[in-house]
């Protein structure tokens, strides 16, 4: 039975109603010595919490995307095939121009909870040798005559940890707020690409190639963007492209931007962080070198060293003590013609939350729309 399926929320639903019922039913008819009667009390009292907190379980992961399915809840998802050294630069020693398209078939998905017009494909990364499932929308004017020979821009979308690829499309409904906003000019068409983040169980890759563990900036940077381009009409240059994270996945978009301004424009961040260490189960964070290396602040220090600042755009919103400071650093370390926009969210807003992210949206792509080319 699916975790995020309607069968096991009615269920789940089912069974708090039967737990409610049976001490009413039973309570005073138990029979047999005290000490039986008592057990059997306690039985039922603890069934009663065990369906209560089940139940509350499955609507905050329904709500939330925390969780896709039963392995991801257990920790025994393992989407790895194999995570060679791919080098520096992510590739290998390979030349994306000189390897063969790579065509996925993508379809309705199996959750109707991401929304109408988002379609879903699974692939295997041949870099980084990933497999994952990939969620995909499109803009309004994609199929539109009048652009039939248009590439567009593009936006990955990341979630936190945990957290479900289709968290972007479903509990924040970007697709549904920005629809109406590319239709009216307000937002660019965008196709909007969200790819599954949990690679390996219950620890968090911080979006960093850890040889023997996951080529996770691969699987991202590389893999999911060449696919995006080989299946749809999309811009292949860095300029046409962006993420957007929240949380875990906000520091990732804000690190996978400035450590390959070759192949992102801008990113924006929702309530993240520099150091990857502040998510307890992220395996860059536990590794001193990574922790360092992986940092945006580091990265933007060594970048400016080297007298190359990228031509990186950042959009950094987040609380005091919850992503205003990480932003704030950037921007003290940003020169020409790296450029990062800081907004505090006001205490009271909603906390570290998808409401808060949600209310965000419109904000930050029209933000990116002056940022991004088509």
């Amino acid at each position: 039975m699916s975790l995020t399926g309607t069968p096991f929320f009615l269920t789940a639903v089912a069974l708090l109603i039967i737990a409610v019922v049976l001490p009413f039913a039973l309570w005073s008819r138990l029979r047999g010595p005290r000490i039986l009667r008592g057990l059997g009390r306690l039985g039922m009292l603890l069934f009663a919490q065990a369906t209560a907190i089940t139940l509350v379980f499955v609507v905050v992961n329904n709500t939330n995307s925390l969780y896709d399915n039963w392995d991801d809840l257990l920790g025994t998802s393992d989407h790895v095939d194999a995570a060679k050294d791919l080098g520096p630069d992510g590739l290998g020693g390979l030349k994306l121009k000189d390897e063969p398209k790579q065509l996925v078939n993508f379809g309705p998905p199996k959750d109707s909870v991401v929304g109408p017009g988002v379609q879903e494909g699974e692939f295997k990364g041949r870099i980084s040798g990933v497999s994952g499932e990939v969620y995909v929308w499109l803009p309004p004017q994609y199929n539109d005559p009048a652009y039939r020979d248009k590439k567009f821009p593009v936006v990955q979308m990341l979630p936190g940890f945990p957290g479900s690829a289709k968290s972007w499309m479903g509990t924040l409904k970007a697709p549904e707020q920005l629809k109406s906003l590319m239709q009216r000019g307000k937002v660019k068409p965008f196709i909007l690409v969200a790819p599954r983040t949990t690679l390996l169980g219950s620890v968090d890759t911080g979006c960093v190639n850890i040889p023997g563990k996951a080529n996770a900036d691969s699987w991202l940077s590389v893999d999911v963007r060449q696919m995006v381009i080989d299946n749809f009409r999309a811009e292949d240059k860095a300029d046409s492209w962006a993420l957007a994270g929240y949380s875990a996945g906000a520091h990732c978009a804000t690190k996978l931007a400035l450590a390959h301004p070759d192949r992102y424009r801008a990113a924006i961040s929702l309530s993240g962080f520099n150091d990857p260490k502040l998510e307890p189960a992220s395996l860059a964070g536990k590794d001193p070198k990574l922790r360092t290396e992986s940092n945006p602040v580091n990265i933007l220090k060594s970048a400016n060293k080297a007298g190359k600042p990228p031509r990186t755009a950042l959009f950094v919103s987040g609380a005091s003590g919850d992503g205003y400071e990480a932003g704030v650093a950037l921007k003290q370390l940003a020169k020409k013609p790296t450029t990062v926009k800081v907004k505090l969210i006001p205490p009271g807003a909603g906390g570290h939350g998808t409401a808060v992210w949600k209310n965000q949206i419109p904000e930050a792509f029209q933000w990116l729309s002056g940022v991004v080319k088509p």
